[in-house]
Formats: structure tokens, C-alpha cells, sequence
């Protein structure tokens, strides 16, 4: 092999589950992580001294509009190199995305076979449990005193934000109501009645609570039936139809995970053993058409299934030599379409998941992926022959990255396709045209229910004008219409829209 071939060395993921008020600031999270890595190479904490480069995953209070009161670094990137006492060349700080770990993996790859970095580190953190504890319970932050005055970091990524102003004014900037909309549309597609989804739903991620179970740090180890995920309760309340709590990533954690990436060199150089080494044969990354309105439809992704298929064609492989998979599941309906669109069964006896899943595992902002690689790392050291997938998701089914792993050595030189060429695939996809001023007849395309903890909140429909126009609105508030819509399929349904009375949203008033 090439001397530049880029290969994982050390991998180490920590979650806290300690008292909030001593709970470690966001920098230590990331130096127990990067510490964590070192260890599983082999290596001492004096090593991490000599990257070269750093990415660090960027923290969920830093999105456009994420912001809490919580102290934290002004450049993490520069923060933690100082803590562990090193002096990157190439640092940089992700904007937003569940894709960002994989996607930084990828990068640093190519910057190794480029000959332009011998030694990184990537790692992230997610530290709103404890933060969101000591807000509401007034315990402070005095020993969480971060860096504030420093320097902006150079930021890696797409910074757009996932949500256009005229979506976001409907409720589309939020997770928990944006992915409802695609798992109604993708129901409809397959015509399953409204139960029979439900009862597909809990099967899904009723596997996922068994792994969550077995694995140390998960953030909820907890087997629950298939019945209990999707069964309305006091502590499982329904949060955006058709997903209960048990069926919703979890952010509020306390957890960090990073990966150390060398040149084959560089780790010989260090002395790393030989069955540490994981290589990475396939990546590869796009994003479907940006806003979620634009999208050709609500139950599919071309970026997943592009990025699927040129990750197995670099490897040189096909999906049924991958041994081990891991598909990024924020919502259930990540896992389908993903799914569907890698060509997986959601029955396949090789499992979905290795860690359980953002909602049982934890689902630590953007970096869940990192663990996820992580525990991969370990599965395939303990299986050298095979072959391991991970996929990433950012946004609203909107940013992806993907990863093949293998402890066995590659057959050819890595060489990372520019994205551009998938992206330019994507972007040439017809698609609906937009209209933010609906007037008239129109049918749902697709919609939610919203749920606050004291019941019904309000309804976001996506449908079509006559025009085969697509706009976005809210319904009525009053809790019949907001019933009706969950009690029978309203996919395909008539009604009239226009503007609300306050002049700033849509209202659409079904039949």
C-alpha cells in the first residue's frame, strides 16, 4: 500500500450520566473523547500532541436559531488544541449536520492521500442534558469558563440553514415536525392504513431498543416491545403525528466520541498495531434539493441512494459483502427511506443499527455518527474480513454522507470523487414549483399534527394548488379538525387554502 493510504487508528466515545453540577464543560467532553481515541491506538495522551489537523463537530447551540444561554468556546477547534497541547495546521469547526462526522472523515481521508495531513483528529460533543439541567435548575456554569474572546474558527460545510424563512414561519425549521411530513407521505405511497403503519413503526425501532440495551453508552439501555413505542401514554405522549416520544432522537445528552485518522505511515511510524488499523474503502457525499419544499417528492432520496451506490463502487464491492450496517435513524422514516434506498430490507438479519439509534443510544447533536463509527471500529476489529456501512444524515433528509469500513487492507489507492459530481445529478432533478401565496382549491401532498404536552397544538399541511403548485400551511387549531386528520388518512384529501388571518402564514381548511 501507499505510504499516504488513509487509515483509522483510535476511536473512544464517553457519556456522562453524572450529577449536572459537576458535569465536564464542552471542552473537557472533547478532550475525554480525544483522549479516549488515543488509548484505543495504542498510543499516549502525548501523541495527540502532534496533529496536524483537527475538526471539531459543530455544537448544537451554535445553529442559526439553536442558541441557549450555555457558555461555551468561541473556537472549540482552538480551544481544545490548546488543552491538549497541540498546534494544528488545518483546523476547522462544521456547521450543522448529522452528516458533519462522516463528512469530516472523508475529508481528513483525502487530505491524507493528498500528503497534506499525517495525523488528525475528529471529534465531537453534545452537552444539553446537562446544560438544559443547570438553566432550569439555577446551579450556574462557574466551572464551565470557556474561551469567549477568541478568533472566529475557519467553519467546514454547507451553512445554509435547512429551512427557507416562508417554511420555517409554518413550523418547517423543526425536526420534529419536519420528519412527520415525510413518514405520512411515504404511508400514504404504500397505502398501510394509518394502524398498520403504526404497528410497522414499533417493529422498526423495537430491534433498535434491544441493541440501545446491550451497548454501556447508551444514553436509555432500555428494551421496550414494539407496543410500547408506539402506545400514547403519559410518558410516551404523542409529539408529531404519527411519532410518539419513544420514536424521536433524544438531544438533550451528555456525550462525546472522536476518531483518530493517520497516514499508514504515520501509524507505523507511531507504532499503532496492525489490528487497530481500520481503513475506510468507500465514501461519499451530497444533499437532495435543499429545502424540503423543493423535494421531488416526501418519501424518497436520491442523495441517499447516490451516495450509497458510489461508496459500495469504491469499495468495489456490493451490498451484500457488507457485514455490519449502521443507518443514521433521528426518526423511523430516515431508516426507511434509507433503506429503500440502499436496497435493505427493514427486516435484514444483519441489523440496522450498532449502537441502538439516536432515540435510545442518544442522539448527540450533529456528531451521533461519530459513535456510530466508533462501535463499527470495534465490530470490525472483532470480524477483520468484513465489511462495515455507516450513513449520516443533516438537516431534514437533506445532507448525506456515507462510509464503508474494513479492517482488510484496500486494493487501490483511496481517491475521494469531487461530491460535485452527484450533486450536479441531484440538482438537475425536475421538481415542483413553489408558492407562497396559495389562493383556492388544493389537496394535501402531505401533513402533521404537532402535539405540545398539554394536547393538540396545530396542523402543518403540504398540498398542491390547482395549479400543481406546492405550498405549505397551517389548519385550524380546533381539536376536531386536528383529530380528524389523525384519525383517517388525509393524504390526497380536499380543502381550500389562503392567507391567515394575521397575514404572515397560510391557513388550509380541510373539507
Amino acid at each position: 500500500m501507499d505510504d499516504r493510504t488513509p487509515v483509522l487508528i483510535g476511536a473512544g466515545q464517553f457519556t456522562y450520566r453524572g450529577e449536572p453540577q459537576v458535569s465536564p464543560a464542552p471542552t473537557q467532553l472533547l478532550k475525554i473523547a480525544a483522549l479516549a481515541a488515543a488509548e484505543d491506538a495504542g498510543l499516549s495522551a502525548v501523541a495527540l500532541q502532534g496533529i496536524d489537523s483537527l475538526a471539531v463537530v459543530g455544537f448544537t447551540v451554535d445553529a442559526p436559531g439553536g442558541g441557549r444561554p450555555t457558555p461555551h468556546s468561541s473556537n472549540p477547534p482552538l480551544s481544545l488544541s490548546r488543552t491538549l497541547g497541540a498546534s494544528p495546521a488545518w483546523a476547522v469547526y462544521s456547521h450543522m449536520g448529522g452528516n458533519s462526522p462522516q463528512q469530516l472523515i472523508n475529508v481528513l481521508c483525502e487530505r491524507i492521500a493528498r500528503g497534506e495531513t499525517q495525523l488528525g483528529l475528529v471529534v465531537g460533543c453534545e452537552f444539553l442534558g446537562s446544560a438544559t439541567k443547570r438553566l432550569t435548575r439555577g446551579l450556574g456554569f462557574e466551572d464551565w469558563k470557556e474561551d469567549t474572546g477568541l478568533p472566529a474558527p475557519e467553519r467546514i460545510g454547507d451553512p445554509r440553514p435547512g429551512a427557507t424563512p416562508y417554511e420555517a414561519r409554518h413550523g418547517l425549521g423543526r425536526p420534529i415536525n419536519t420528519y412527520p411530513l415525510f413518514e405520512n407521505a411515504l404511508r400514504a405511497r404504500d397505502g398501510r392504513s394509518i394502524a398498520d403503519h403504526q404497528a410497522r413503526l414499533g417493529a422498526l425501532f423495537a430491534p433498535f431498543t434491544e441493541v440501545a440495551a446491550a451497548n454501556p453508552d447508551a444514553w436509555f439501555p432500555i428494551a421496550r416491545s414494539a407496543e410500547e413505542l408506539i402506545t400514547v401514554t403519559d410518558r410516551n405522549r404523542m409529539v408529531g403525528f404519527p411519532y410518539t416520544k419513544y420514536l424521536n432522537a433524544i438531544m438533550d445528552v451528555d456525550q462525546s466520541a472522536g476518531v483518530l485518522v493517520a497516514s499508514l505511515a504515520k501509524a507505523r511510524e507511531l507504532g499503532v498495531p496492525e489490528d487497530r488499523l481500520v481503513y475506510l474503502h468507500g465514501c461519499a457525499d451530497a444533499a437532495d434539493l435543499w429545502y424540503p419544499l423543493d423535494r421531488q417528492n416526501f418519501h424518497s432520496s436520491p442523495a441517499m441512494q447516490l451516495t450509497g451506490a458510489r461508496a459500495l463502487e469504491m469499495a468495489g464491492i456490493s451490498l451484500d459483502e457488507v457485514g455490519i450496517i449502521n443507518l443514521y435513524s433521528c426518526f423511523p422514516v430516515a431508516v426507511e427511506i434509507g433503506a429503500e434506498a440502499l436496497g435493505l430490507s427493514l427486516d435484514d438479519p444483519r441489523g440496522l443499527t450498532v449502537t441502538g439509534g439516536l432515540p435510545y443510544a442518544g442522539g448527540p447533536g450533529n456528531n451521533y455518527a461519530m459513535h456510530a463509527i466508533t462501535v463499527m471500529m470495534r465490530r470490525l476489529r472483532a470480524a477483520r474480513e468484513t465489511y462495515g456501512l455507516v450513513t449520516a444524515n443533516g438537516w431534514f433528509l437533506t445532507k448525506q454522507s456515507t462510509g464503508i469500513y474494513s479492517c482488510r487492507p484496500p486494493n487501490a489507492p483511496f481517491e475521494r470523487q469531487d461530491p460535485g459530481v452527484i450533486q450536479r445529478e441531484i440538482d438537475a432533478l425536475r421538481h415542483p414549483v413553489v408558492t407562497e401565496t396559495p389562493q383556492g382549491r388544493a389537496v394535501i401532498e402531505t401533513y402533521t399534527v404537532v402535539h405540545g404536552r398539554e394536547g393538540y397544538m396545530l396542523g402543518i399541511v403540504v398540498g398542491r394548488d390547482e395549479a400543481d403548485r406546492r405550498f405549505v400551511a397551517h389548519t385550524p387549531t380546533d381539536a376536531a379538525v386536528l383529530a380528524g386528520l389523525e384519525a383517517v388518512e388525509s393524504v390526497g384529501r380536499t380543502g381550500t387554502v389562503g392567507p391567515a388571518a394575521e397575514g404572515q402564514r397560510n391557513l388550509f381548511i380541510p373539507d
